[in-house]
């Protein structure tokens, strides 16, 4: 489990890749891959493409996922039982909050262009 202040981090920006590993996931999401293993287990939606030896590539949407998983579990404090029921339950809801993430995402990466322009 996470402390107070890595809980509510900013997570760093997702990179315009079409395959992440499991390590680059654990960065991006603050999550160690153990963790997300598990979560693959519990969560049906995160479904990672396995390629040959059994190895893990996720994909944007997969990181989204876990990011929301993330926030479900160590921000807003629900049990792997409720949050399982919130991304089920709720798809609207979840469609709007992926929305708001890749809008925040594409800022992000719009202002980086913005400063390397500058120079």
């Amino acid at each position: 489990m996470l402390d107070a202040s890595e809980a509510h981090i900013e997570l760093p920006p997702i990179p315009g890749k079409r395959y992440f590993t499991i390590g680059e996931v654990s960065e991006l999401c603050v999550v160690k891959p153990h963790v997300l293993r598990y979560w693959e287990q519990e969560f049906p939606q995160l479904k990672p493409v396995k390629r040959r030896g059994n190895r893990r590539y996720y994909q944007r949407h997969d990181v989204m996922m876990i990011r929301q998983i993330r926030s479900l579990l160590y921000e807003q404090g629900f049990t792997i039982g409720g949050a399982r029921q919130q991304l089920s339950g709720d798809v609207a809801k979840q469609d709007h909050h992926e929305s708001l993430q890749l809008i925040h995402q594409l800022r992000v990466e719009l202002e980086e262009i913005q400063q390397i322009l500058k120079r």
